[in-house]
This record gives C-alpha cells, structure tokens and sequence, in this order.
C-alpha cells in the first residue's frame, strides 16, 4: 500500500506541477507581452511576439527532457566508449577492438539476428491474418479485444505469465507448466524448455510474439478498411478467389503500412531486454545485446567503457531503421 500511495502522490504531483507551469507561463507571458496595450501598434506588435513565444512554452518541456534523457546520453556514451572501465581513463579504440573478439557479443549479435528474422515476421503476419478474419465475424470487435489485450501487459508481467507456461519440474514430480503438462499427460517427457540452447531463444520469441501481434492486427485492420469497396467487388466480378483478392488485391493496397509494421516491430525487438532477463537472465546461450550492455554496464562492478561501446552498437542498428521508418510514415501520410 505505501508503494501504492507513493504512486498515486507522485502522479498527482505531476499532473499538478504541469497543469502549474502551462498556466503560470502563459499567464507571465501575457503580463508581459499585454495584448490590451494602450496603443494599437504596440498590442499588434505584442500579440505577433506573444504568438511566436506561447508554441515554445509547451514544447518546452518535452525539448527539455529530450536533451536531457536522450541526446545527452548519446553523446555521453560516445565519450565513455573511448575510456576504461571507470569512464576515466582515455583508452582509444580498445573497447572496440575488444567487441570484435569477444565471443559474448558474438553470441548476443547471433541471438538478436534470429529475433529479427523471426518476430517481426511473425507478429505481422499473424496481425494480419487476425486483422483479415476478425473483421469477418460478427465477434470481431470481441476477438480484437483479446489479441490486443496483451499489449496491455508489461513485458516483465509477460515474461511471469509464460514463466508457468514453460515451467519445469524434475521428471516424476508433478509439473505445473502448462506445456509440460500436456506432455506429460500425452505419454511424453517433461522438458526444461527455457535451458535448452539454441531453441530456448524461439521460446522466448513467442512472447513478444504474442505481445506484438495485436499491436499488428490494430494497425492493419485500420488500413485493411481503407481498401476501397468498389476493388474488392471488381475483383469478385472478375472471378477471383478469396486467397487471391487477400493477396493480390488487399495485400499491394497496404503494404506501406505492413512496412511501417514490421520495422516498429522491429526497433522493438532490436531493444528487447526485459523478456530475456526475467525468463533466463541470459543464461543458456540465450543473451542478446541489450542484456550483454546491461551485464557489463551494472553488474560485477560495471565497465562503463564496453557497457556504452555496446549501447552503440545497438543505437547503430536502430537509428537506420527507425529513420526510414518515420519518412515511411510520412510519405505514406502524404500520399493521402
């Protein structure tokens, strides 16, 4: 309860310090700069000014905490890549060097590669494939519900959810997990699912697959009903198949958006983290980059030096992406 209520307290602060500091500002800047001057000249010259002022009053604090949580610690984890492990040190292009020769990072860049062959393709696929036959059933909309639900959910509360799915007990003991005991009880061996290398990282794949798919499905269900009716009749005039109008006549129509899609889900799984820390904490083969980035930053004493050399490494394989993601999107928006 004393978790809860500091919650609670602190939303409410935050709700009225910005409430506060909309009205304060707009209230000092209109004292300032008086629309109501005595002359008429003056109070023209105070509103055009006022106008160019009040924009950057609410964008101010959004730039503020911009700088201050996102391009600030770029730039301090440039500066930490060329130093030791204290961040003291200047030490060149050792962090680097050591990058390419640890097998770690090896590891972690091979399991990242499976996740983005695997989840974004999934979870779009599924998302339109949801999208496609919930909007043909009279429960749609309650179906749609369900598959988006996950998305409600953390990833740590994911990551708990799943824990009982693949839970493991020693054979002979009664298993809890769900799949084991559907194993168990087809006449099968119980499995440590989430040890096994390799395969455990597709395990721990589901999951964010099973997050991501309503995210998918909501989006594309939206351009899905953007299809003109008068393509779709035409095209059942013309004799087509169902499979066929699916996928010749709907799929081409959206695909800027399955694009835009699949590389949001993309910059996802590039960040992935918490999954693999609350299901395996990287054990079993099973670590990517942002776990491999947290492992050398915090823990064992921590090594700023190739904990911010390996955050790089991860913006490097972002930024690319979530560019052209965002010029996607807007000449998507333009072509409508």
């Amino acid at each position: 309860m004393q978790q809860l209520w500091a919650a609670l307290f602190t939303i409410a602060v935050g709700i009225a310090g910005a409430a506060l500091y909309f009205w304060g500002s707009n209230w000092l800047l209109d004292r300032l700069l008086p629309a109501r001057a005595a002359e008429r000249e003056t109070a023209s010259r105070n509103i055009a000014r006022a106008g160019l002022i009040r924009p950057w009053l609410f964008l101010g604090p959004a730039l503020l905490a911009l700088g201050l949580y996102l391009v600030y610690p770029v730039f301090a984890s440039i500066w930490l890549s060329f130093h030791d492990r204290n961040g003291q040190a200047f030490v060149g292009l050792a962090n680097y060097r050591w990058l390419i020769g640890d097998a770690g990072f090896r590891e972690s860049l091979f399991n990242n590669f499976l996740w983005l062959l695997v989840v974004p393709a999934a979870s779009t696929f599924l998302g339109l494939l949801a999208a496609t036959l919930t909007d043909r059933i009279s429960w749609g909309n309650i179906a749609k519900s369900l598959i988006f639900m996950p998305m409600a959910i953390s990833f740590v509360g994911a990551a708990v959810i799943w824990k009982f799915v693949y839970d493991y007990r020693g054979e002979g003991s009664e298993q809890i997990g769900i799949l084991n005991a559907v194993i168990v009880a087809l006449g099968g061996a119980p499995q440590a699912w989430i040890a096994v290398p390799f395969w455990n990282n597709f395990f721990l794949m589901v999951i964010l697959i099973w997050i991501q798919t309503g995210f998918a499905m909501v989006i594309l269900s939206a351009a899905l009903r953007g299809i003109p009716e008068e393509t779709i009749e035409a095209a059942v005039l013309d004799g087509a198949s169902g499979i066929q109008i699916f996928f010749r006549i709907m799929v081409p129509q959206i695909w800027g958006t399955i694009a835009v899609v699949w590389t949001t889900i993309t910059i996802t799984v590039l960040k992935v983290f918490d999954i693999v820390l609350a299901m395996t904490n990287g054990q079993w083969n099973s670590n990517v980059l942002a776990n491999l980035m947290f492992d050398w930053m915090f823990r064992g004493g921590g090594d700023f030096g190739r904990g911010a050399t390996i955050a790089l490494v991860i913006m490097a394989l972002v930024v690319p992406i979530m560019v052209w993601n965002i010029r996607n999107a807007r000449a998507e928006m333009r072509g409508r």
